[in-house]
């Protein structure tokens, strides 16, 4: 009979828990002590100071349009209000340099868009859209002069935000006849 009373503890029930308690914030773990940096024996340690990032304010960008004439024998640049209505800057190659194969060329294309570009600040314009034109036309070439490509580098360079970049050359659409005769141009 004592045998039936003495039951093995595995077919007892647990007894049930109390009711769970409140969470308590967690709390922060003791700070480590910091390793002192390798050095000279004496040396005070440095405390790495992280600084804020700096938040930049840009100002409003004032907008104009740059127009760019780049043919084989000058350099053009004018800009405008974005309107096209009123001019702000006129600069060409032939105001740089005083010898008429140099209009065109890269390094007077430069000088001139830095000459734009100071102008440009000087008058509150502080972004440029820019259009590119060659002579095009029926005669003339398709392509833009040297000038161009420097002229844009050098608008950026010194500080003026460029949008967009637009190809404006003229193209014929079979108006005027071209000239070199029935044969063509016989070189």
């Amino acid at each position: 009979m004592a045998e039936k009373e003495a039951k093995p503890a595995e077919k007892q029930k647990p007894a049930e828990k109390p009711a769970a308690k409140p969470a308590k914030p967690a709390e922060k773990p003791a700070a480590k002590p910091e390793a002192k940096p390798a050095g000279k024996p004496g040396d005070k340690p440095t405390a790495a100071v992280k600084s804020a990032p700096r938040k930049f304010e840009r100002k409003p960008l004032r907008w104009g349009v740059a127009h760019i004439l780049a043919s084989y024998n000058n350099t053009i640049i004018h800009v405008t209000d974005v309107t096209g209505s009123e001019t702000i800057a006129l600069v060409s190659g032939g105001q740089m340099v005083k010898s008429d194969r140099l209009e065109s060329s890269p390094t007077t294309a430069m000088s001139a868009a830095a000459k734009t570009a100071e102008i440009c600040h000087d008058k509150g314009i502080t972004g440029l859209h820019v259009k590119i034109r060659a002579p095009g036309g029926h005669n003339g070439p398709m392509h833009p002069g040297p000038g161009a490509q420097a002229a844009v580098r050098a608008l950026s360079r010194r500080g003026i935000r460029v949008g967009f970049i637009e190809d404006v050359t003229p193209i014929a659409h079979g108006g005027c006849r071209k000239k070199g005769g029935k044969r063509g141009r016989r070189v």
